[in-house]
């Protein structure tokens, strides 16, 4: 695994330096849009809704829409002004039970590795949240956002999770249930009970596959072996996204050398390097033609010197 993060816990006047680790993975089988003739990428362009034209990306800005409709244009300045936060600590503010946070309000997952020299400060939380079955809410500031997250102990590793703010979980008010009680009679509740006792058991990770996944893997191999597969051919350049992407960077590195007196450097495209190409080449023909062109005049000089003394002895 590679770090994606790098802090300390804190909890008191101890400092615990660690690395920040997914502690999960999405494995979902990922399609593309192809065209079914020939397997091409569909790909889509930057339209503007309202005049219909392509916009580049240097003319993109974000934008936040109002619950009517009406549309807020942001730009760089408004947005550097936002409360950000590059703090590198996960401050702890309390201990709190473990079964006091509703699993609903669970996100992201991590895991916390103590640098070498603080392994000692990293066990010390960790036996501490196990014996007191515990778990430590702290703040992390994590992509400049600050948000709210837990320190509990899975596998002798502590983990961190981030929590959903309030707002962002949902009310679970449905009319119909309001009575639905009233309606189930003592002996389906006693039957119910039952039948929960019956499938009472353990939960066992391994038990469980995504067999969606490898049935689409397997329909994929067979197709493969099969000799059922498009062979990517060569995508035309059309000033797609790389395209885009590549003349936005040399627009930006030509702005900062205007900034600072200096001469910019114009993108050559691809058929600016075919023309040059061809250009050098015709170029090195002729320099190449006329060095040959004096050698043969120089031979044919040197023969008729020869020539012209022995016609004057046999006169």
């Amino acid at each position: 695994m590679r770090a994606i993060w790098k802090g300390a816990v804190s909890f008191g006047l101890v400092n615990v330096p660690v690395r920040l680790y997914s502690a999960t993975e999405n494995h979902d089988v990922q399609f593309r849009q192809v065209h079914r003739e020939d397997g091409g990428r569909i790909k889509y362009k930057r339209v503007c809704s309202i005049d219909g034209e392509e916009v580049a990306y240097d003319d993109i800005a974000k934008g936040f829409e109002t619950d009517d409709g009406e549309m807020v244009v942001l730009t760089d300045d408004d947005l550097s002004d936002l409360p950000i936060s590059t703090s590198r600590e996960i401050a702890v503010d309390k201990f709190v039970p473990s079964d006091q946070i509703d699993p609903l309000y669970y996100d992201k997952c991590y895991y916390l590795e103590p640098e070498k020299a603080a392994v000692k400060p990293y066990v010390l939380l960790r036996e501490a949240l196990e014996q007191t079955d515990r778990v430590a809410l702290v703040t992390v500031s994590i992509r400049t956002r600050m948000t709210v997250a837990v320190l509990r102990v899975r596998d002798d590793v502590i983990s961190m999770q981030t929590l959903l703010w309030p707002d962002e979980v949902r009310a679970a008010d449905f009319g119909v249930l309001n009575d639905a009680s009233d309606e189930v009679k003592p002996a389906e509740q006693a039957m119910a009970q039952m039948l929960v006792e019956s499938l009472t058991g353990d939960y066992e990770p391994d038990e469980y596959e995504d067999d969606y996944e490898q049935a689409v893997r397997a329909l994929v191999k067979a197709k493969l072996e099969g000799g059922e597969v498009k062979a990517p051919a060569p995508e035309a350049d059309t000033g797609g996204e790389v395209v885009d992407l590549l003349a936005a960077l040399q627009q930006s590195v030509n702005r900062a050398k205007s900034s600072r007196g200096e001469a910019s450097d114009a993108p050559r495209t691809s058929a600016e390097k075919s023309t040059k190409k061809a250009t050098a080449k015709k170029a090195a023909a002729k320099k190449a033609t006329a060095k040959k062109a004096p050698a043969k005049k120089t031979a044919a000089k040197k023969t008729t010197a020869k020539k012209a003394p022995a016609k004057k002895k046999a006169s």
